[in-house]
């Protein structure tokens, strides 16, 4: 375990907040356009960026096009990715965090997927039929699916997949409860049936249930499924040295045809955003994400890489723990928790760590999300109310409270939390001990996980389908492995909406929701940021996607790049 002393790195981050007020000296680059030319040697263009909507020249190069080199007839390259923490899990349904579910998206298939613009596409199962009463699911599955130690693909996996999920060693066990029945219809056809209605049964579950194989599953178990993951997704596995790569190689047997085009994948685990930004400036990967604005600038004149920035609704906050480590502590009373979000300056954050890149968050219902409450305003920093609010529970001196940060696992997350501490400070409100609790984000994932984090620590979470329904079941249900808080107002909402069927319906639903946790906000809301991206110009047809997973069996390289 790492440990920070906060105290002294709030005064460095408040030398950046007094930096930031000078707009002389600090660019903020609302949007980041890179303007090229077709392949004509020596022409010159200008790069540009927008300030304040006025286009601004920074400077003036020679920029040559990479002319887009076709797909290879057979799986060819390495392509090296960064991912910013070390894995605790690589297989469904134990990668808890993005990057590491990144790795997992490639070696294995779910029954549907979503295609780039979010919907659901036919997978492992090529159709599926709904009951009557919207609780039973038919699918019929592809068949002549291979998995990557050459076992036939057919119903009783789907059957295994499930009780083997409903294990409570994974991660995430209680995502597969709702699932009452199972049944074999024949080799290639099976019906699922759940408790209840669910109107995000394919939408929340099928793109990250991989498939297991059946026979090398209860051969292996549970820790050997671990070691050695197979699927049917288009790259098999390899090795994985933690701490330094996972390998993945082309599954040859894959069932689309022609896919995938790479023959090898390795994630490098690169916690360090600065790390980052050299390894892509360097050529040592191909792809960095979750890049800061500041550190995206820096990449706009060179000719061998494409930076990528996009809106993104992963959900960035201070948890309040009231089910293990926060029981009994100030933070129980609803007066703290509300003093708690007017004692930090957000947007001051945002200003000074993502040069202003980030959109203030008021709740766990992200704008883009469905039923979002535009009127509800963000808390406003307003440390005098902080104060009035805690003298009025009872602590007008503050208190100490236990507070732990993951260390690299989010863009400039550790210097949030930092400011954060900071500004509590000045309420009154301190980090047990002085300092807050760093750590590695695999040990960090796994406390989380147990419930072993103290009262309060930092995370953030993102939803893939659209709805906020997964992120709030997922981080305010007590029986969910993430989860630190229970209320049981908020729970009988959250089970309203997993219930409602109609989609305005379901839309009036998380407006409430949101307006509850303003209210009775179970976290410090903190932020949604822009997504950085930089790409080696060797890359092709690489796609982001707003959720930030990768889908990489489309991609190639230009390999005389």
């Amino acid at each position: 375990m790492f440990r920070k002393p906060f105290k002294i790195v709030l005064i460095g981050l408040l030398a950046i907040l007094a930096v930031a007020c000078q707009p002389e000296t600090v660019e903020v680059p609302v949007e980041v356009t890179r303007v090229v030319t077709e392949q004509v040697e020596g022409e010159v263009v200008e790069v540009t960026r927008v300030i304040e909507n006025q286009i601004e020249v920074v400077s003036e190069v020679e920029v040559t096009r990479v002319i887009e080199v076709p797909p290879p007839d057979a799986p060819e390259g390495e392509l090296i990715v960064a991912i910013t923490t070390f894995p605790n899990a690589i297989t469904p349904p134990n990668a808890a965090e993005r990057q590491a579910s990144n790795v997992t998206l490639q070696m294995f298939n779910g029954l549907v997927w979503r295609n780039e613009a979010g919907e659901i596409e036919p997978a492992l199962a090529t159709s599926w039929e709904i009951s009557d009463d919207g609780t039973t699911y038919t699918f019929t599955l592809r068949e002549g699916v291979v998995f990557h130690n050459g076992e036939t693909f057919d119903a009783e996996d789907v059957v295994t997949t499930w009780e083997a999920g409903k294990d409570p060693l994974n991660a995430y066990y209680y995502t597969y409860e709702d699932v009452v029945a199972i049944e074999v219809i024949d080799d290639y056809t099976v019906a699922i049936t759940s408790s209840a209605p669910d109107p995000l049964f394919l939408t929340t579950g099928f793109p990250t249930f991989g498939i297991y194989p059946t026979d090398y599953y209860n051969e292996v178990g549970f820790e050997g499924f671990e070691a050695h993951p197979i699927g049917t997704g288009a790259f098999q596995f390899v090795e994985w040295i933690e701490g330094e790569r996972i390998v993945l190689e082309a599954n040859p047997n894959y069932w689309e045809e022609g896919l995938p085009k790479l023959a090898r994948v390795v994630f490098r685990p690169i916690p360090e955003s600065a790390t980052r930004l050299a390894a892509i400036q360097t050529g040592e990967i191909h792809i960095a994400s979750r890049l800061i604005a500041e550190e995206a600038s820096q990449l706009l004149t060179n000719r061998d890489i494409q930076v990528i920035s996009y809106s993104n609704d992963r959900s960035y906050y201070i948890a309040f723990n009231n089910l293990t480590s926060g029981i009994g502590q100030p933070t129980e009373d609803v007066r703290v928790r509300l003093a708690m979000n007017y004692a930090v300056d957000r947007q001051a954050i945002i200003d000074a760590l993502f040069d202003g890149q980030a959109t203030l968050s008021s709740g766990f219902v992200a704008p883009f999300n469905l039923g979002f409450d535009s009127s509800i305003e963000p808390y406003p920093y307003d440390p005098d109310q902080a104060i009035a609010l805690l003298t009025d529970a009872g602590y007008p001196d503050g208190f100490e409270i236990g507070f732990a940060c993951p260390i690299g696992a989010y863009p400039n997350f550790e210097q949030v939390c930092e400011a954060v501490a900071g500004y509590l400070a000045e309420v009154g409100i301190t980090p047990e001990g002085g300092e807050i609790q760093f750590m590695e984000s695999g040990q960090y994932w796994d406390l989380e996980a147990n419930k072993e984090l103290p009262a309060l620590f930092g995370d953030a979470w993102s939803v893939t389908n659209g709805e906020a329904l997964d992120r709030l079941q997922g981080a305010l249900l007590a029986e969910a492995s993430y989860a630190a808080w229970e209320d049981a107002e908020l729970r009988a909402l959250i089970e309203e909406a997993s219930a409602t069927i109609d989609i305005d319906a379901r839309a009036d639903v998380y407006t409430r929701i949101h307006q509850y946790m303003y209210e009775n906000p179970p976290f410090i809301y903190l932020y949604y940021p822009n997504v950085f991206e930089a790409i080696n110009s060797a890359v092709q047809n690489y796609t982001p996607r707003p959720a930030e997973d990768y889908n990489l069996k489309n991609v190639w390289l230009a390999l005389d790049n």
